[in-house]
């Protein structure tokens, strides 16, 4: 029976993480969302009702959606900040690596949050949001927290495993 879990436990870093996998890629997929899903909707800043994404403001103009401001920079970090949890997936390998950057994404989507809200904010022009016009790309990043938190917790149970295979032998 050691001898089984020794050598589960020799092939396991040679392989991508389970349940790692899974949540890291979920982390991305939120960030990607971004893109789909508006942060706040029917807006008023002036007369006309608008739309806040993380690409831009839009406004229905005769029917159809059309971005009257864009956030060039927001876009671009948006974009990177979905890429960083592959590029984490695939550093398996490398456990405490692993671990170090899934915490430092964490810091960096805190800060990104701040940045997204403090631009909405900036284009506000005085005018509240209610509860009601938050979008689901508000609350994107918090997901995106929540799934590389779980990442986490996977990457620790599988340093716990591989010393534990360690002590047996």
């Amino acid at each position: 029976m050691a001898q089984r879990n020794y050598l589960c436990a020799t092939n396991y870093p040679n392989m991508i993480q389970r349940v790692q996998s899974i949540f890291l890629f979920l982390a991305s997929l939120s960030i990607f969302a971004l893109f789909l899903f508006p942060i706040a909707h029917n807006v008023y800043i002036g007369p006309i009702p608008k739309t806040i994404m993380i690409k831009g403001i839009y406004q229905d103009m005769g029917g159809q959606m059309v971005r009257t401001t864009s956030f060039l920079a927001l876009t671009i970090v948006s974009a990177v900040m979905g890429i960083v949890p592959l590029v984490i997936l695939f550093l398996y390998k490398n456990r405490k690596q692993q671990l170090a950057l899934c915490y430092g994404f964490i810091l960096v989507l805190i800060g990104f949050s701040f940045w997204m809200s403090q631009t909405v904010q900036g284009v506000m022009e005085g005018a509240t949001i209610s509860l009601a016009s938050f979008g689901i790309g508000a609350g994107l990043t918090s997901i995106s927290i929540f799934f590389t938190l779980m990442a986490i917790r996977g990457i620790k149970n599988d340093e716990k495993l591989i010393k534990s295979a360690e002590r047996l032998r």
